[in-house]
């Protein structure tokens, strides 16, 4: 079956993962994007997309940044907040390295441009899909009771706290301050809601 996906270069965010050679770019940044837990937003990942721009230029001038310089760099280049004199060092830096500053500024992209290359070139999209709305509750659970476990049993080691064998049980209630009335998180997510709908 024939791939109806537009060419990934007729957009900015492809040529430039092309002619950079960032190979696999990509799909970090649909990954990152559209990842369940801790999606990242556009603007974000258009900031990250540049910081790489800004590495593969520097290093294909053979100016190897240290880590952090990479962004110290990049906001001297592109934040209102910066003096002249911030910018023009860090301009000179990369000048003298042989790094094109213009061509570069020129490439660094939007996040406008970062949502259409995903949505448009790679068909990614930001619906999530429909599950059990306590299945994040329950990891949350289940991390919170193993943070208090190892908390208790550091406590227990250092004699601060003495206690037998400590099974944490972690219980999330929800109050209606409607109604006023009480439910266990997944009792009201069972039950569809609360009784004020039923109250009128």
């Amino acid at each position: 079956m024939t791939d109806k996906r537009p060419d990934p270069t007729n957009s900015k965010v492809g040529r430039l993962i092309q002619s950079y050679d960032l190979d696999g770019l990509g799909a970090e940044l649909e990954q990152r994007w559209t990842d369940d837990e801790e999606a990242e937003s556009l603007r974000a990942l258009a900031e990250s997309f540049n910081h790489e721009l800004l590495q593969a230029a520097a290093m294909d001038a053979g100016l190897d940044l240290l880590s952090g310089e990479v962004e110290s760099l990049y906001d001297a280049l592109t934040d209102d907040d910066v003096t002249g004199g911030e910018r023009t060092r860090a301009r000179g830096r990369l000048e003298r390295a042989g790094v094109d500053v213009d061509q570069l500024l020129s490439d660094f992209v939007s996040h406008q441009a970062v949502h259409t290359y995903l949505t448009t070139f790679r068909g990614a999209s930001k619906e999530r899909r429909r599950s059990d709305p306590t299945e994040r509750v329950q990891r949350l659970r289940g991390r919170l009771a193993a943070v208090s476990e190892s908390a208790i049993e550091s406590a227990g080691n250092n004699g601060d706290l003495e206690v037998g064998s400590p099974d944490v049980l972690v219980d999330v209630q929800v109050l209606c301050t409607d109604c006023g009335r009480q439910y266990g998180f997944d009792d009201l997510v069972e039950r569809g809601g609360c009784d004020c709908s039923t109250d009128e």
